[in-house]
């Protein structure tokens, strides 16, 4: 498997407009107190925007977001919605260099290619400014695998999401937390949720 999963691609593209007006109609709740950490007006850069929610939360809040996706199906429906363009990009194209006060990455890094990720999370950090923020949510489990429809998820267990951030860049830990949550798939399951520092 190299940078992204050709399944997981395909069932955005053909799924974009049912996926981003399906599920919880309100923003994660783990936005707001991510939010609260950060300055006034900070430059947040949001990783897989899926449908915008949680960008338009972030705007409305006042803050500069640079909402992304990878998926060109999935862009044009959060663009609609947020009434801006929104940036195709896949996270092993970020290249931006001490650009963000912050890098929001609910239920989007989850899909990318185990021997990979700690490329992107190098890349998150290097796109941070000293002292930036961080937060990335996966479903848990420890063993990564297909949904039902067909999409890859890595599937990491709680050690095994600190072990990647720690291995990848220099990062103080904020929080690192287990939860139950669902997905598009309307199957609980076991989550892991952290927030970081890039470390000066």
């Amino acid at each position: 498997m190299s940078g992204y999963d050709a399944r997981t691609l395909a069932f955005y593209a053909a799924e974009a407009p049912v996926y981003t007006a399906s599920g919880p109609s309100g923003i994660s709740r783990h936005l707001d107190a991510f939010l609260d950490r950060l300055p006034k007006g900070a430059a947040i850069l949001e990783l897989g925007c899926g449908g915008g929610c949680d960008a338009a939360h972030m705007i409305a809040r006042g803050f500069a977001v640079d909402p992304t996706d990878g998926v060109a199906e999935i862009a044009i429906q959060a663009a609609a919605r947020l009434g801006r363009p929104v940036r195709i990009m896949r996270f092993d194209e970020l290249e931006a260099e001490g650009r963000y006060d912050a890098i929001w990455a609910a239920a989007s890094l989850l899909h990318m290619p185990r021997g990979e990720l700690g490329g992107v999370i190098a890349r998150i950090h290097r796109a941070l400014k000293p002292g930036g923020l961080h937060f990335a949510s996966y479903k848990g489990g420890g063993k990564e695998g297909r949904d039902r429809f067909g999409r890859y998820f890595n599937h990491l267990a709680r050690e095994e999401v600190e072990a990647a951030y720690r291995d990848a860049a220099a990062w103080d830990i904020l929080d690192l937390a287990e939860g139950v949550g669902g997905g598009y798939d309307g199957v609980p399951g076991p989550w892991v949720r952290i927030t970081l520092r890039r470390a000066p």
